[in-house]
């Protein structure tokens, strides 16, 4: 019978055990101003958005050597998101997210990306913190 595999959460562990590597560099609450939506003005006019990535890859031998030569620069990562969101309108959450994973994969040094995208002022017709879309993908899935 198949293991059933666990739920991750947005409150999973960094250092959750899988298939591939435990370690993970994670980058929490990017904040962003874009045009994303369905609506008729939510293609020009710039909102709110919030995004969260966690990679997971092995950092063992930046760890032993205290050596950057092998590390995944913060700051690249960064970078993919922040161009990824850039100038364009993005009609659904879920295409930007899947966009951001996978270039994330493109890096070659992720074994899985975890991508958290919280729209707060969603278009919904009642109290809301926001809408959030979470999307986890592997390199065997690219």
């Amino acid at each position: 019978m198949p293991q059933a595999r666990p739920v991750l959460t947005a409150r999973t562990p960094c250092n959750y055990h899988s298939a591939v590597s435990g370690d993970c560099i994670s980058l929490k609450g990017m904040k962003f101003h874009t045009c994303v939506g369905l609506l008729p003005h939510e293609a020009h006019v710039p909102q709110p958005l919030e995004l969260d990535l966690t990679v997971w890859l092995s950092l063992r031998q930046v760890g032993e050597t205290d050596s950057p030569r092998e590390l995944l620069d913060y700051r690249r990562l960064y970078a993919i998101v922040a161009d990824t969101v850039g100038d364009s309108h993005h009609r659904l959450l879920e295409a930007l997210c899947e966009k951001i994973a996978s270039r994330t994969l493109e890096t070659g040094q992720v074994d899985r990306v975890r991508v958290a995208a919280r729209k707060p002022h969603a278009p919904i017709d009642g109290p809301i913190d926001y809408v959030e879309v979470v999307l986890e993908r592997t390199r065997k899935d690219a």
